[in-house]
């Protein structure tokens, strides 16, 4: 755990001495700390959950024309409107924009109306190395019972092997950063989730360049970022610290431990937004580890909000063939119905929120 913090502090000294050169490498240049921190001042505490509408296995059965669910989105945000969630972290697909641009971007504008209804700003993932490899258009599959995120797809996965898809994959963050760039209900543009996942290591380092690029010569007026997640993977972390407008991170710790990458993060002077946590069997809960984040002023977005077909209240490492609901939950905040999992935990988010 030692060299965890100590290279921490080695990527400080890092950030300092490159961070002027890689603004300059970039077509538009990477916020300055004065900047990003008087963006963050706009903004209530941000805290929320990475959402997938319960009767979606993945991003593609959310995104398809024949499958996107407005009504369950609409009843599921309100929800998380009802605690006083004001943000939505939300993967999107290249795969549902190369079928249809036009009836996709149509959609993610419907997804934002009824998230603006619940006044719920939404933070966008373009790019995602976690999961299956394979990801196929049409009817995607069952959930397999009892197992995390059975369903779930990588974006590229397996298709950046096919020398078309990285001209199809520049379009497509290009036209949906250009036709999004000015829209106040977006946050921030989340570019690539974890990075060397799925045993890729630095392997994803040239794709995360050229997506940081790509959004770059759009220009949006939203942030741009990409999270750290494993301290491991120290040419990725080096980058998307550099790079990204405002910091962002993974973290599944208990809060002691999680309290130390804070403030370890913070000593870079930009704002800074946990994209994940939530882990109740690793010892990250909300009544723990959300207190903590608030005090420091860090977002809080925890993984998953209504259980559903992807199968996150059950545990990484932990399936249940059998499909029996767990005695304790891994993710996700809400029954299908709207009940709480675990009404101590709802009361002290509406609390946390000033909503009771």
């Amino acid at each position: 755990m030692r060299n965890k913090y100590l290279f921490l502090l080695i990527l400080l000294l890092v950030f300092f001495s490159i961070s002027a050169s890689a603004q300059k490498l970039q077509p538009a240049p990477v916020w300055s700390a004065a900047k990003a921190n008087a963006w963050y001042a706009k903004h209530i505490w941000i805290n929320g959950a990475n959402f997938t509408p319960s009767t979606a296995i993945n991003q593609l059965e959310m995104w398809q024309a024949d499958t996107f669910d407005p009504k369950t989105i609409d009843r599921e945000l309100g929800y998380a409107e009802g605690i006083g969630f004001n943000t939505m972290r939300v993967f999107l697909h290249s795969m549902a924009w190369q079928q249809d641009p036009k009836g996709f971007k149509n959609r993610v504008n419907q997804y934002l109306t009824i998230a603006d209804k619940h006044h719920i700003q939404t933070i966008f993932v373009f790019l995602d190395d976690c999961w299956n490899p394979e990801a196929k258009i049409g009817k995607q599959p069952e959930p397999k019972p009892g197992i995390h995120n059975s369903g779930w797809i990588q974006d590229p996965g397996n298709r950046l092997k096919n020398a078309e898809e990285l001209p199809l994959l520049q379009k497509y963050v290009t036209d949906v950063l250009t036709t999004f760039k000015h829209d106040k209900r977006i946050l921030l543009w989340d570019l690539f989730n974890e990075p060397g996942n799925s045993n890729k290591g630095d392997a994803s380092l040239d794709l995360l360049s050229k997506i940081f690029t790509w959004a770059k010569k759009v220009s949006p007026d939203q942030p741009v970022s990409s999270g750290m997640w494993d301290w491991n993977l120290e040419h990725l972390n080096k980058f998307q610290l550099t790079h990204s407008d405002v910091i962002t991170y993974h973290d599944y710790e208990d809060p002691v431990k999680h309290q130390r990458v804070v403030q370890i993060l913070k000593s870079f002077g930009k704002p800074v937004i946990c994209t994940e946590y939530m882990a109740r069997l690793r010892g990250s809960t909300f009544e723990n580890t959300m207190p903590m984040l608030k005090k420091e002023n860090v977002g809080a977005i925890n993984w998953g909000l209504v259980s559903g077909k992807t199968n996150t209240i059950y545990a990484w490492d932990t399936p249940m063939p059998n499909g029996d609901e767990p005695k304790i939950w891994f993710h996700d905040v809400f029954r299908k119905d709207g009940t709480p999992y675990k009404q101590e935990e709802t009361d002290l988010i509406k609390k946390l929120n000033g909503k009771q």
